[in-house]
């Protein structure tokens, strides 16, 4: 059986739920507008999510402005993977959680407050480390077991994902509830627009005439059980973790190689530890930003690994945004989509190949096409390259 998923939560500006999530990623709608709720940045559009503090407290119950933004959408997609599960001294139960920013946004309400004299809080400063909010979905959910916070850059919801499989196949641990989120900031976006890698248009993955990425937010989460927590709990398997793998190129602090090599060495050995063939790839999850480099690279990596037998692929950036270390987890949910319905998304705003690459990703949704094994990648700055291999259960 191996290590299964039996439960999945997302939160992203598509939508409030997997459900709301999967109904905009049917109809092509993107979530990518105009900000509302982060001020003081000149970006035009991000992946924003549809709900203000106040009403995420409120829907959550929790009553306390101390809780970052980062925390609240992660409790969201958490409480929606774990479901109705309950705590069991019988079962080994962890938590791994991804996040690149914390929770930075409570901190620039201090820094503001604090510039402008007007009684900074100084709990909002000394309370949202980056493992802040792992541990408020511990604490909500029962889980006592093994918590870790991950923070890889964009691969760290991937990564959170593979130590979790890890952890149930060496003995460690019976279940584990891994995922990642990441909430807007002024810092994350007034840097990327310093790195001159920010479109202010709808980002345009794998598109000739791409300009840059559009950052978002969100959270994403996945049960993953082993067999004897399956036995106990009578979780339904949704799909398989099937393979995994992380390489680094060591090319450069902020861009990938152009070689692909890093990107190359992750597919290849996740698809090797999922013990199936290239040909048995259905789809392509890809990380495809909409960065000149990275989607050069990456593309240059699907080639280096299929040569020109390729499967379908898309980007599902130009539905949320960029979401930093929860995309891992979010695409890793909407991979297991693709699988339970048999879907193929599209990449939204393509118009014009790559000409260094002339690769065509899936431009419409492909419906009834049959989603047996996805492969779903994500590339974090510093060479930092994870891939996800997850198959259909039988």
């Amino acid at each position: 059986m191996g290590v299964c998923i039996t439960g999945i939560g997302v939160v992203s500006a598509i939508g409030m739920s997997v459900k709301e999530n999967l109904s905009a990623l049917r109809e092509g709608r993107t979530g990518i507008g105009p900000l509302h709720y982060l001020q003081g940045t000149k970006a035009s559009l991000a992946g924003e999510v549809k709900a203000s503090n106040d009403a995420l407290r409120a829907a959550l119950g929790v009553g306390t402005e101390y809780v970052s933004r980062t925390s609240l959408l992660g409790l969201q997609a958490a409480r929606e993977a774990w479901g109705d599960n309950k705590r069991s001294g019988v079962i080994r139960t962890g938590l791994i959680s991804a996040t690149s920013v914390g929770g930075m946004d409570r901190s620039e309400v201090f820094y503001k407050n604090y510039l402008a004299q007007n009684n900074p809080d100084y709990r909002l400063l000394t309370t949202h480390d980056s493992g802040s909010t792992t541990e408020r979905i511990a604490k909500e959910l029962g889980i006592t077991g093994y918590i870790n916070t991950l923070s890889t850059a964009c691969s760290s919801g991937v990564n959170a994902i593979m130590l979790g499989a890890r952890l149930i196949l060496q003995g460690t641990l019976d279940r584990v509830l891994v995922g990642g989120s990441d909430a807007l900031s002024v810092f994350t976006i007034d840097g990327f627009r310093s790195l001159m890698i920010y479109d202010d248009q709808w980002c345009r993955p794998f598109d000739d005439n791409r300009a840059g990425l559009n950052l978002g937010e969100g959270a994403g989460f996945l049960l993953l059980e082993g067999e004897k927590s399956i036995e106990l709990t009578g979780n339904r398997p949704i799909c398989n973790v099937s393979g995994w793998a992380n390489a680094a190129d060591a090319y450069h602090q902020t861009a990938s190689s152009p070689d692909g090599k890093g990107a190359t060495l992750a597919i290849e050995h996740a698809i090797r530890r999922a013990g199936i063939g290239l040909d048995q790839i259905s789809y392509v999850n890809a990380h495809g930003t909409g960065t000149k480099n990275n989607d050069h690279s990456e593309s240059v990596a699907l080639q280096n690994v299929f040569g020109d037998r390729i499967p379908p692929f898309s980007s599902t950036k130009a539905f949320t945004g960029h979401t930093l270390a929860a995309a891992g987890a979010i695409e890793a949910v909407f991979s297991v989509l693709a699988i339970q319905h048999n879907l193929i998304f599209p990449n939204l705003n393509y118009r014009t190949p790559i000409a260094e690459t002339g690769l065509v990703p899936a431009t419409q949704l492909e419906a009834g096409a049959e989603v047996n094994a996805v492969l779903s990648n994500s590339f974090g700055f510093g060479g930092n390259n994870s891939s996800l291999v997850l198959t259909k259960y039988e």
